[in-house]
């Protein structure tokens, strides 16, 4: 069998294996050590493939598809520093449990290491950042090396789905000539399916859980970031049935299509109802069941490693459960779904009464919030209150998250909401839009800081090279605004340079060079103007200017009025 033959039946044999195991999609940066690869996803049916040209951005990019769809993603580059580029997006996946396979294209191995061009030490690149990690072998007519890849990416695919979910690295070397044959058939699997059984709780846990909700008296419901797809009706009938209030993340998308008949125990204000030290000591529970992430709240976590209630129950599938307060009293490795038939029936009290008339409090409180010039949240407040049904939106991290936790409202509406908490970093987040959007091809919008945005000016490539739908609402208060909420905006010494770090930049010639539809906002008039405007491009920029000082004390007046009708009121 001469070499291109041989080179074919490889890759063939790995694109194969790949949707044999679930793969559909695949973001490809182009470069040369990745062309046979690259030919081989190119020409296979039934694979959505992705082109981004900066291997950063293309990384997010996947990450964003993975995260919206819940399978597996490929992401495939060339070999040298473009694997390197890599490695932000592996680290946020790795944490926030995302199935990314990461194909690196290599040298072989008498180029490594010997002052060959585009050559690094790609092995275990990503270190612990990656749940599994392996070197593959050269491509060679061999019966061993063909077993070897049919189990050996179906094993690496299993890794990757398996609780915690996460990124695997697949390094790839191969020698010249790097054509392959597009004719040749692909060569039949020796390998047949992967199978995963499905996990259920055992009849003692089950009653114990049982037990526990039964006898509490005071409990609440922590909702952090849940999966795309949890089951909102079942959960809402576990919560109806206990009567306890449900603190809703809103990453956790159970404030969206809320049962009218369970609005009332949508706890959707909790993060401004906890800044109350008195309404803290009133509501104190002695049990607690969280499903997914420890929420955005600071305020909440604050509470918890407070009060140390006596039960705190994290519902998480994985082994790794997620504890950062260090509160958690119980771990139920499963996924959120085995614990909502779980019925158990109790009266409505006067503790979960209670939370819901401080939130009604609050809510009106919010309801009358007008804003001031400069402020942020009203706008933030504006969007949330117009997305309509069947909208995506994704958050940018810092201040975007937090205002979605002030001012995202307990709605019947379809809207579903997303951001990289993984590790609360600010790059990667356009890139990461145009993922979400690709997977779940709906109207999406992007609410971001205008430093976040320059991290990934880059992300808009993508834009050049496939359909998009997506509006991007960049918060220009020319720096990093989260930090004028931290102790370090109290010493005035190097605080600009260090952490403010205004640019002085405008984005309506980003826009231009993208063909983006492009408005300028200052005024709570002109957005409301571009909200209604029709979208006439694929892309759109909607740039809002507001001023960080602003900001920051109209967001402590906001709070301090809940806080004084908390005070006097309940």
């Amino acid at each position: 069998m001469d070499n291109r033959s041989v080179l074919t039946d490889y890759v063939r044999r790995m694109t194969g294996a790949l949707m044999n195991a679930g793969v559909s999609a695949v973001v490809i940066s182009p470069g040369s050590r990745s062309t046979p690869l690259a030919y081989a996803f190119a020409s296979t049916e039934n694979l959505d493939v992705y082109m981004q040209v900066d291997e950063r951005s293309a990384a997010y990019f996947a990450l964003g598809i993975a995260k919206a769809s819940g399978k597996p993603v490929v992401l495939l580059c060339t070999s040298g520093t473009a694997a390197s580029n890599y490695h932000p997006a592996i680290t946020e996946a790795y944490y926030a449990r995302i199935p990314l396979i990461v194909m690196t294209a290599d040298r072989p191995h008498e180029l490594r290491e010997v002052g060959a061009p585009q050559a690094i030490d790609q092995i275990r690149m990503y270190g612990e950042h990656v749940k599994y990690s392996v070197d593959m072998p050269l491509p060679e007519d061999n019966a061993d090396i063909h077993d070897f890849i049919d189990r050996h990416v179906s094993r690496a695919l299993s890794v990757a789905t398996t609780a915690p979910n996460g990124p695997i690295h697949l390094n790839i070397p191969f020698r010249e000539p790097l054509l392959i044959d597009f004719d040749r058939a692909t060569p039949t699997s020796t390998f047949t399916k992967r199978l995963t059984g499905v996990a259920s709780l055992d009849t003692d846990t089950a009653q114990l859980i049982k037990d526990i909700l039964a006898v509490s008296e005071t409990g609440i419901i922590i909702a952090g970031e849940l999966p795309v797809g949890v089951d909102k009706q079942a959960f809402w009938r576990f919560a109806g049935a206990l009567q306890w209030p449900v603190l809703c993340d809103p990453l956790s998308n159970l404030r969206s299509e809320v049962p009218k008949q369970c609005t009332a125990l949508c706890i959707d204000h909790y993060d401004a109802l906890l800044k109350s030290g008195a309404f803290c000591d009133k509501v104190m529970p002695n049990t607690v069941i969280r499903f997914g992430t420890q929420p955005v709240s600071k305020s909440l976590a604050l509470y918890l490693k407070k009060v140390r209630p006596s039960i705190v129950i994290a519902v998480d599938e994985s082994p790794e459960f997620r504890d950062s307060l260090g509160v958690v009293t119980h771990h139920i490795q499963t996924a959120p779904e085995a614990i909502f038939p779980m019925i158990v029936d109790k009266p409505k009290t006067a503790y979960t009464e209670l939370w819901a008339r401080a939130n009604q409090l609050a809510t009106d409180v919010t309801n009358s919030y007008k804003g001031v010039a400069g402020d942020e949240g009203i706008f933030a407040k504006m969007l949330m209150e117009f997305l309509p049904a069947g909208s995506d939106v994704v958050s940018g991290s810092s201040m975007p998250i937090r205002d979605f936790d002030t001012f995202f409202r307990a709605t019947t509406k379809d809207v579903t909401i997303f951001a990289n908490r993984g590790t609360n970093g600010i790059d990667g987040v356009v890139s990461t839009a145009f993922g979400i959007q690709a997977a779940r091809k709906r109207s999406t919008w992007l609410y971001i800081g205008d430093l976040s945005f320059l991290h990934d000016v880059n992300g808009l490539i993508v834009s050049r090279f496939h359909e998009v739908d997506l509006t991007i609402v960049i918060m220009n208060n020319d720096g990093g605004g989260i930090f004028s909420y931290l102790p370090q905006a109290g010493v005035t010494n190097h605080f600009e340079e260090l952490f403010g770090t205004p640019t002085g930049l405008t984005f309506n010639h980003i826009a231009a060079m993208y063909d983006a539809q492009y408005a300028a906002v200052n005024t709570v008039e002109e957005f409301q103007v571009e909200l209604v405007r029709e979208k006439n491009k694929p892309l759109r920029i909607i740039e809002v200017f507001s001023d960080r000082q602003v900001n920051v004390q109209a967001h402590r007046e906001l709070w301090a009025q809940i806080t004084d009708r908390l005070d006097s009121d309940v």
